[in-house]
């Protein structure tokens, strides 16, 4: 009779259950693995062998037996190291080596040649598959355990190794599970403070707004004027992560490979190069993986020289903005991203950076126009504000006199902000004024009668989309916030229009 063993992988960003099933009978030695196995598990014969032999156990024999592995669902590609403990112990149980109810128990890992574990990716979405379908024990390598100490309702061992876990399931030596810790957000500032920033009053006030509505934003000035000192030191003036924002996070980098730290503690900051792919941006290959939007989830992005992408990097932007996930399609199945994140892009008024600087502007205006080319449209409607960034002054910059407000104090009216976000959309996961949908707009921004009139006026003057519409409504809502007013008075509207671009802008 075969052996089943339950265990799992990661598909995108996604956890999927799989049966690992042995079955071992006489005849001419053959160890086959079967269900659509990539390179990396098909080698996986070599690595459990060994780690089966330097556990103190009977490996393969190369004679009198013809082993069959299955990995089911059949029609799903297998890739990773996922299956090197499921299959180890499948073979044992099927060799008579090892005895234990395999039931309600959950197992994944890579081994080592000498029988150690060694991390694997995604770990959180198996452990969440896991807990899903009602699964008691989770078997995951040491190297895992402190993102694991992030999931709870089920009972979670580490595994340092495979003896240790052989041990365990034969009742010779018991391991205690792994207990929840308790998670703590980054609140230190550790990075740039707004008050080390000497000037840029107007783009400071704009990135409180954006940081309390999560909003979308552009920075243009000259080059020296601090458009990337800001965007760095957005960060501090950011809300803490919750748990699940922190989950998620976590859960992303996870599968995505490049988790370093046991939890992530903090908002991301991504900032891709300019010369960066659209696939590295926005996710994709043959096999979807996420990019560089979605590993900036419930963080930043940050792309510095805006116009300097790639005009088709540009444009994949337009979903991601808007609907806040990214869907991929590809001939071996289609995916879809989250992508909760805050646009900050950076961007010289001209390709020369001088216009509009004491210094001599020497483009020409159809070099102008091409620059301005670059941004289409639907692209500068989904950035809800645009802030101007000019010179700083010498005496500004020569001054040893701190001025303005640190980020500490700033972050607390975020913080306040958010809070009555969270109030307002009934503590929704997600719920943050800029993702308001039509009806939330309709019930959450109402204006008075000279707010709707001042409205209108200025939506003929600038000529204003539909789109851009809701979007100045939406900052509208989030001054009024700031400023802790339940209804959108004339001064937030007027504010909230202030940062749209002009119409010389582009």
């Amino acid at each position: 009779m075969a052996t089943k063993i339950h265990s799992g992988q990661i598909v995108g960003l996604k956890g999927f259950q799989i049966e690992v099933e042995i079955d071992m009978v006489p005849g001419l030695h053959r160890l086959s693995i079967v269900g659509l196995p990539d390179k990396a598990v098909e080698e996986a014969r070599e690595r459990v062998s060994a780690a089966i032999k330097n556990s103190g156990f009977r490996p393969p024999q190369k004679k009198n037996n013809r082993i069959t592995i299955n990995l089911a669902p059949a029609d799903l590609p297998k890739e990773g190291a996922f299956f090197d403990v499921p299959i180890a112990l499948a073979y044992l149980v099927e060799s008579g080596q090892l005895k234990f109810f395999t039931d309600k128990k959950f197992f994944v890992g890579e081994l080592a040649l000498d029988g150690s574990t060694r991390r694997v990716r995604g770990i959180i979405s198996l452990l969440l598959l896991a807990r899903e379908n009602n699964f008691l024990e989770a078997y995951i390598p040491e190297g895992n355990s402190d993102e694991a100490s992030l999931v709870d309702g089920i009972n979670i061992f580490s595994i340092k190794h495979f003896s240790d876990l052989t041990k365990h399931l034969s009742g010779e030596k018991i391991i205690t599970p792994i207990k929840q810790k308790l998670f703590l957000p980054k609140s230190e500032n550790v990075g740039l403070d707004l008050r080390d920033i000497k000037g840029q009053d107007f783009a400071k006030r704009g990135l409180e707004i954006a940081a309390a509505g999560n909003h979308h934003v552009a920075l243009i000035g000259p080059p020296g004027t601090g458009k990337t000192l800001l965007a760095r030191a957005l960060a501090s003036v950011l809300p803490p992560l919750s748990f699940n924002e922190a989950l998620d996070i976590t859960a992303i980098h996870s599968a995505a490979g490049i988790l370093r730290e046991g939890i992530i503690n903090e908002r991301p900051f991504r900032s891709p190069h300019h010369t960066s792919s659209y696939v590295s941006l926005v996710g994709g290959g043959t096999i979807p993986r996420p990019g560089e939007v979605t590993l900036a989830h419930r963080g930043v992005l940050f792309l510095d020289e805006f116009p300097e992408f790639d005009r088709k990097v540009i444009e994949t932007l337009r979903q991601p903005l808007e609907d806040r996930t990214i869907s991929i399609s590809r001939a071996k199945g289609s995916m879809i991203f989250p992508a909760h994140i805050m646009l900050v892009a950076a961007m010289n008024p001209c390709p020369c950076g001088n216009k509009g600087s004491t210094k001599i502007c020497i483009c020409n205006n159809s070099a102008l126009e091409r620059y301005a080319r670059r941004l289409s449209g639907p692209i500068i409607d989904r950035i809800d504000m645009w802030l101007e960034m000019p010179q700083v002054a010498y005496d500004k910059l020569s001054s040893d006199i701190e001025t303005g407000e640190s980020s500490q104090t700033v972050r607390e009216r975020v913080t306040l902000a958010r809070e009555v976000q969270n109030e307002r959309f009934g503590n929704a996961r997600y719920a943050v004024n800029s993702e308001m949908a039509l009806r939330d707009i309709k019930t959450y921004c109402a204006l008075g009668d000279t707010e709707k009139k001042l409205l209108e006026t200025a939506t003929k003057r600038l000529d204003l989309s539909a789109r851009a519409y809701h979007r100045v409504l939406k900052v509208s809502r989030t001054i009024a916030d700031l400023a802790t007013s339940k209804n959108i008075k004339k001064e937030h509207l007027l504010e909230a229009l202030q940062y749209r671009p002009k119409k010389d802008l582009f």
